[in-house]
């Protein structure tokens, strides 16, 4: 059984639970389980504990999350994300200056409703679940920590008019970064959804190190694994 850490690429099309179930089969151990839920349509770094390293688990979900994410203004969709049905939003007449200053306001602690399009169990059932039966209930707000939200582009329309944005966003764990950029959204009065979203950070694990389920197998295959499973021990003294 291999014991330790690997800092997973997550791909997009895949669910952290399809990612755990990929290494199922390619290290052949059940022993395995992420460190944050990445949405399908989401990518990047994904760190996965193995065999006693599970007991980490808990750690390294509590770390502080980077994402770089783009976002869609004047339009509102149910998932919260470009994947969903258009559901509502408006023209946008928000300048560069205004959007700026709307998201240089969530910098800070704020109440955050998670989104019905989310893994987050309610009497044993997880939100996704419900919606995609047609159901929506009532969420409570849970406290986040917005550390860093920098905004990275702009691109508008021929008014001048901020039509979408990219932003570099650092957070406390649970973070919903989909709910984040559409609370801003509805500040604009305009609405957003997120197009895309990357995870460049989390913890000690950035993106430039993460390896794909296809790199992982191959390193297998040449008997390197040891070479990309981060020690418990060595971890720890980090």
């Amino acid at each position: 059984m291999y014991n330790g850490i690997i800092n997973v690429y997550k791909e997009k099309g895949f669910t952290s639970h399809d990612v755990i179930a990929k290494l199922r089969g390619i290290l052949k151990q059940k022993k395995i389980g992420h460190t944050g839920t990445l949405d399908p349509d989401a990518t990047g770094v994904l760190p996965v504990c193995l065999g006693n390293g599970t007991r980490l688990s808990d750690m390294l979900t509590d770390t502080d999350k980077t994402y770089r994410a783009e976002f869609l203004l004047g339009k509102v969709t149910d998932t919260q994300d470009i994947s969903g049905t258009v559901i509502g939003g408006s023209e946008v007449t928000a300048t560069e200056e205004e959007v700026v200053a709307v998201i240089n306001s969530f910098v800070g602690n704020y109440s955050q409703i998670p989104p019905m399009y989310s893994a987050l169990k309610v009497d044993g059932k997880r939100l996704y679940e419900l919606a995609r039966e047609g159901k929506e209930i009532e969420r409570k707000p849970r406290e986040v920590e917005i550390f860093e939200n920098t905004p990275l582009s702009f691109e508008k329309d021929a008014e001048g008019f901020v039509t979408k944005v990219t932003l570099r966003v650092r957070c406390s764990k649970g973070t919903y970064i989909r709910s984040l950029l559409r609370d801003m959204g509805e500040f604009l009065g305009c609405g957003a959804c997120m197009e895309s979203l990357v995870r460049t950070q989390a913890g000690a694990f950035s993106v430039e190190t993460a390896l794909t389920l296809a790199e992982v197998e191959r390193a297998r295959d040449e008997e390197r694994l040891q070479e990309i499973i981060l020690p418990i021990d060595s971890f720890l003294l980090k």
